[in-house]
């Protein structure tokens, strides 16, 4: 974890050092990854603003390295940062985090330079030798890329931290039985209209292409104070319990769909949501958090004294 967060954090020195202008001795960014025995093999440039948004690393370890650890290890791992808010780069990141919320952010040459990137590295070595990694609109892209490959078959170890949801906040909602009551007529809700749309424009029912992302499984690192990751506890948390009380049918469909991208289908508009996703490792950050910047922060990933708490959501 520790690790994989390091990485992230090397993609945002590296854009800072860009930024900067630091060069030679005076770049900041390599020790987040030479002290791991990664090096850089090259860096992922957006081609609109020119600006560093993710990195390929290769793990080099030294021929002292026991074997258990090697075989543990990646071969490669791609990591992508969150948004800067220095000025070179701000505007493109926030244009970026709209087309998330938007549910189009597949749409963008960002995206499409990402997803290139690891198929083409997952065509050179193989997906088992690949991992990814990312924070916050970075988790996003990590997103994209490892359902994009998940969907041809293919499960990448990924490591998100923070990853944002597009949902209003209700985890931040104290009282479980109004949290609880929200989620299920949203649940009901949602999969009310998602039946009126199947009905409208019916699809091959043979085929589900949401069960069929199940067997990637995603580490999820979320924060409760943060809420642009902490619905993800929610989410998860709900299907169990629609599970229990016996309304699971509604909550399948709930699950798999959001009101965001039925209406924009209903008026025709492509989305993805790629908040939406049917199975996860969820690992919570249950330490005490001073303000936003610290429980959204990715440095709070590598804490000593980190107090976690983890489950496993499979989808059935």
């Amino acid at each position: 974890m520790s690790v994989a967060a390091s990485l992230v954090q090397g993609v945002y020195i590296l854009e800072r050092d860009r930024q900067e202008k630091r060069e030679g001795p005076d770049v900041l960014a390599p020790p987040w990854w030479k002290f791991f025995h990664f090096q850089l093999l090259r860096p992922l440039v957006d081609d609109v603003d020119s600006s560093i948004f993710g990195a390929v690393y290769e793990f080099k370890p030294p021929s002292s390295q026991d074997n258990d650890t090697l075989y543990r290890s990646p071969r490669y791992v791609i990591a992508f940062r969150g948004t800067l808010t220095k000025s070179d780069s701000v505007s493109r990141d926030i244009a970026l985090d709209i087309h998330f919320i938007r549910q189009g952010l597949h749409q963008t040459s960002r995206g499409d330079i990402a997803i290139q990137a690891v198929r083409n590295m997952v065509e050179t070595v193989g997906d088992s030798n690949v991992w990814l990694a990312g924070h916050s609109l970075g988790s996003a892209m990590a997103m994209l890329t490892g359902k994009t490959m998940a969907k041809s078959g293919m499960f990448l170890e990924s490591f998100l931290f923070n990853p944002p949801f597009v949902s209003a906040p209700i985890e931040r909602i104290k009282d479980e039985k109004v949290k609880h009551g929200i989620r299920f007529m949203g649940s009901v809700i949602t999969a009310g209209l998602t039946i009126a749309m199947q009905a409208k424009q019916p699809k091959d029912l043979s085929v589900d292409p949401f069960a069929a992302l199940a067997a990637w499984v995603p580490f999820l690192f979320v924060n409760p104070s943060d809420h642009i990751c902490s619905e993800y506890i929610g989410y998860f948390e709900h299907r169990r319990k629609m599970d229990e009380i016996g309304a699971g049918v509604i909550e399948r469909l709930a699950t798999q769909n959001s009101l965001g991208g039925l209406l924009m289908s209903a008026f025709g508009k492509e989305s993805e949501p790629l908040h939406l996703i049917p199975s996860a490792s969820v690992t919570v950050n249950v330490g005490p958090t001073h303000d936003f910047q610290d429980a959204h922060g990715i440095h709070q990933w590598w804490k000593p004294d980190l107090r976690l708490e983890h489950k496993l959501y499979n989808y059935k």
